[in-house]
C-alpha cells in the first residue's frame, strides 16, 4: 500500500498547490472570501499532504504527530477564515460571481480528482485519513463556493459569498477536532504500550 498511496498522494499535491496559486489569484481578483477561504485550503494540504508523504512507514507516534500537526494547521485556518469574514461583513464590497463560479468548478474538478483517487485509503490511521477528510472537506467547499456564485449573481449582494466562507471555516474547525481527537487517542495507545 506505502508505494501506491505515495504515488498517488504525490498526484494530489501536486494538484492542489496548482489549485492554490490559480484560486489565490483569482479569489483576490474576485474579491470573493469564499475563493480565498478555499485557497486557502489547498495551500494547507500541499504542506500537510506532504508532511504525510513524509512519515510514510515511520512508527505510528511519528504519523500521529503528523495528524495532530494538521489538525492543529486547519483549526488556525478555520479560525482566520471565520475572523476574516466577519471583517468582510463590514465593507460588504461585491465580488464577482463569474470568476468565482468557473473557479470553483476548476476547484471542483481537481478536488474530485483527489477524492476518487483517495476513496480507498480513507479507513487508514489519522495520518491517512485525515488526508481523505481533507480531500472530501474541499470538495464539498468548490460546491458550497458555487452556490455562492450564484447567490451573489441572483442577490447582488455580497451576503451569500460570505455566509459560505463561514461554513467552510465551521467544517474546517470540525475536521480538525476529529483528526486531533483521533491522533491524540493514537498517541495515548502508543505511550501507554510503551508503558506497559
Amino acid at each position: 500500500m506505502s508505494s501506491t498511496y505515495k504515488r498517488v498522494l504525490l498526484v494530489v499535491i501536486a494538484l492542489n498547490a496548482t489549485m492554490f496559486v490559480i484560486e489565490i489569484r483569482a479569489g483576490v481578483m474576485a474579491g470573493s472570501q469564499a475563493l480565498q477561504a478555499d485557497a486557502l485550503d489547498f495551500l494547507g494540504d500541499t504542506i500537510t499532504y506532504s508532511l504525510s508523504l513524509f512519515v510514510i512507514g515511520m512508527p505510528l507516534v511519528w504519523r500521529a504527530r503528523t495528524a495532530l500537526v494538521k489538525g492543529l494547521t486547519l483549526a488556525v485556518s478555520g479560525t482566520w477564515i471565520l475572523a476574516s469574514t466577519l471583517y468582510q461583513s463590514l465593507t460588504l464590497s461585491l465580488p464577482s460571481p463569474e470568476i468565482m463560479g468557473v473557479v470553483a468548478l476548476l476547484a471542483l474538478a481537481a478536488n474530485l480528482i483527489s477524492v476518487v483517487l483517495l476513496i480507498r485509503f480513507r479507513n487508514g490511521d489519522s495520518n491517512v485519513r485525515s488526508v481523505w477528510l481533507c480531500s472530501r472537506n474541499d470538495a464539498i467547499g468548490n460546491l458550497a463556493v458555487l452556490l455562492a456564485a450564484s447567490g451573489v449573481w441572483a442577490t447582488d449582494t455580497a451576503w451569500p459569498d460570505l455566509l459560505v466562507a463561514g461554513i467552510m471555516a465551521s467544517l474546517f474547525l470540525w475536521s480538525a477536532m476529529q483528526i486531533t481527537k483521533q491522533a491524540i487517542r493514537e498517541l495515548r495507545t502508543v505511550g501507554n504500550a510503551v508503558g506497559a
